[in-house]
């Protein structure tokens, strides 16, 4: 039985990559590093923390504090809603199925962005990148976030685009749903989807066949 839902942002809930993308071609050309396509950002966000900053290299710091200055400038006004992710959050409200945010993003990024796009008070809790705190593909978000919502991992479904979304559900002892972007279908059932979707019309069905 389900009685929670974790969600990640990126990629499942909104469209934020192009701001990434921007932010992150400007760095490299700043640096003198090689560009990257879209689909090549994608799967680096997808692999968690570890994969972003190995795209750096020896610049890290100053090259990954240098695209944070550029993402901010101006991520607030380009982030998009993807296709069924509010209707998902709502049906979520009207069920009584309590969720939480689960990213890698700053934690003070994603509740601007939830703030932004009206969503605040649809979900329980946000679990974002906070110093010191561990990062999926590390469970410890996922049960912190299931913590606060006053359930256990086995009771939750996580749903997520990435690589690390898959793995820290399957060691945090939740069920996950794989999103089909950056990352195929194989590459998510590798990882430890349950069940993989191209869009989030299959997991809001799902969820609904699965209550």
């Amino acid at each position: 039985m389900i009685n929670g839902v974790l969600l990640d942002m990126d990629g499942t809930l909104v469209d934020a990559f192009p701001p990434i993308i921007r932010a992150l071609n400007q760095t490299f050309s700043e640096f003198g590093l090689p560009q990257m396509t879209a689909q090549e950002v994608k799967r680096h966000t997808g692999r968690g923390d570890c994969g972003m900053k190995a795209l750096f290299g020896e610049h890290r710091e100053a090259a990954g504090a240098r695209f944070l200055e550029i993402h901010d400038e101006d991520y607030l006004q380009r982030i998009t809603p993807l296709q069924g992710a509010e209707t998902l959050l709502l049906w979520l409200q009207d069920n009584a199925l309590p969720c939480a945010i689960v990213t890698s993003k700053s934690q003070s990024r994603a509740e601007a962005q939830l703030d932004i796009l009206g969503w605040s008070d649809l979900v329980q809790a946000v679990i974002g990148k906070i110093e010191g705190r561990p990062e999926k593909p590390d469970p410890a978000p996922l049960w912190l976030a299931c913590e606060r919502l006053g359930i256990t991992a086995t009771e939750c479904v996580m749903v997520g685009d990435g690589v690390a979304d898959m793995q820290a559900a399957t060691r945090a002892g939740s069920r996950a749903l794989g999103l089909c972007d950056g990352f195929s279908a194989t590459e998510l059932t590798e990882a430890g989807a349950d069940f993989c979707f191209d869009s989030l019309t299959g997991v809001h069905a799902w969820l609904k066949n699965n209550r």
